[in-house]
């Protein structure tokens, strides 16, 4: 736009950026930390608990026997979705460096905790096949390169390269975590741009066969370049890109329904194999067995799917996420990095109880639950000892008669808010 005299003014030639900046923040400031998602990685939390433990009918009851996907794209997505939110208001008022720095910080403290649980893991393993002469654990859980190269081993494993057992998905998580600052960057200036460059690499990946090299053979259980594609999808969502997929049709909504029913059929095929010979054999070869290294689009798509109906039926307003039956489960989706740790190791403490006992049925359930008790134990400690690192609000008398003040506001999750409520006096 030209001045009065003419000249075009220099305000307007960054305001289209400025606008989307202040676009965004409108977004982060109306949209508080959706209860959805702590509900939803607390019970994924919960699920790849169960899921770990071998010959365990309780199992039965988690995502993946009902579909294509299961509770690890939950937590892949989840994790996405919330780093965007968090660190793309960072970047976008305190400049890129500064929300680079904060999502490397993050990163970081992925690792620490990668490299803290994977020696205890390892230990822990190596101690019990020692202590009671049981040596094939340490191949059913991948390690067996401790015992024959040490030294290598744990190198490898600190350049995120092992095949331990059930550390997959946070070795994952801590290499997401890393390139995601580039992605934010992109993602905040680029939003389409970006979601088409990350599957474009997620079919390049599955085209060409990449993948990350693990130690001491084979490659990454849960193939980075492939599941970026989950990761970014979450981002772009909690930028706001869930609003241009917005409609009011029950068309998508029908269809849906479907092909969750047909992903159930399927599921149910792969898992029965006298059901699975009644299907044709292109068909059943097309989906059993389930491409899970690197996310095959059907269980992708499955995925999104399901996070269409869920949001479409669950609003964030919902009035059962006040219900305290949901309370652990979502007290455990906010504290869910610790609560993923505790689960690995209850995992394998439950399959080593479940493999020196009889392994009854009743013993599975109580061996279950046990664990999913301490997971809640665990995530209530820690969000009761990180209240306490949080001055509480103190009321001081307001002189000549006017509004008391506050000095500093707590929520009720014990996380300071974004502004503190002092009145001045009058």
């Amino acid at each position: 736009m030209k001045n009065a005299s003419g000249i075009v003014d220099s305000d307007d030639i960054s305001r289209p950026y400025e606008i989307k900046i202040m676009d965004t923040k409108a977004l982060f400031a109306h949209d508080a930390r959706d209860t959805r998602l702590d509900l939803f990685l607390g019970m994924a939390n919960w699920f790849i608990f169960v899921d770990h433990i071998p010959n365990n009918m309780v199992n039965w009851i988690t995502l993946r026997n009902f579909g294509f996907s299961g509770a690890v794209d939950v937590f892949i997505f989840i994790s996405g979705y919330t780093a965007a939110a968090v660190y793309a208001k960072i970047m976008l008022e305190r400049g890129v460096v500064v929300g680079a720095t904060r999502v490397l910080r993050r990163a970081w403290q992925l690792y620490a905790a990668w490299v803290v649980l994977f020696a205890v893991y390892v230990v822990a393993i190596g101690d019990v096949a020692t202590r009671y002469a049981a040596p094939d654990i340490i191949y059913e859980f991948n390690i067996a390169g401790l015992v024959e190269e040490p030294v290598r081993t744990v190198a490898h494993g600190l350049l995120l390269q092992s095949r331990a057992l059930n550390l997959d998905a946070l070795q994952l998580y801590v290499m997401l975590m890393a390139c995601f600052p580039v992605v934010l960057w992109a993602m905040l200036r680029k939003p389409g741009l970006t979601m088409l460059g990350s599957l474009t690499l997620y079919f390049a990946a599955r085209h060409f066969d990449w993948n990350l090299s693990s130690f001491p053979d084979g490659s990454w259980y849960f193939n980075p370049l492939c599941w970026q594609l989950l990761f970014v999808l979450g981002a772009w969502c909690a930028l706001g890109g869930t609003k241009l997929c917005q409609t009011k049709s029950q068309i998508p909504v029908y269809l849906g329904i479907v092909y969750l029913v047909f992903a159930l059929v399927m599921t149910m095929a792969g898992r029965f194999p006298e059901f699975g010979k009644t299907l044709p054999a292109w068909l059943f070869d097309a989906f059993i067995p389930n491409d899970k290294t690197n996310l095959a689009p059907y269980r992708l798509l499955h995925f999104v799917v399901v996070a269409f109906l869920v949001t479409r039926f669950m609003p964030s307003d919902w009035h059962g996420l006040k219900w305290p039956l949901l309370r652990p489960i979502i007290l455990c989706g906010q504290q869910s990095l610790a609560v993923f740790c505790v689960g690995v190791f209850l995992s394998f403490a439950g399959h080593f109880v479940l493999v020196t006992s009889s392994g009854s049925l009743t013993e599975q359930v109580f061996v279950s639950v046990s664990g999913i008790a301490i997971m809640i134990l665990v995530a209530s400690y820690i969000s009761w000892s990180k209240r306490q690192d949080h001055p509480i609000s103190v009321r001081k008398p307001s002189p000549k008669g006017g509004e008391p003040t506050y000095s500093t506001n707590v929520s009720a999750t014990g996380r300071i808010g974004a502004y503190s409520p002092v009145q001045p006096s009058r």
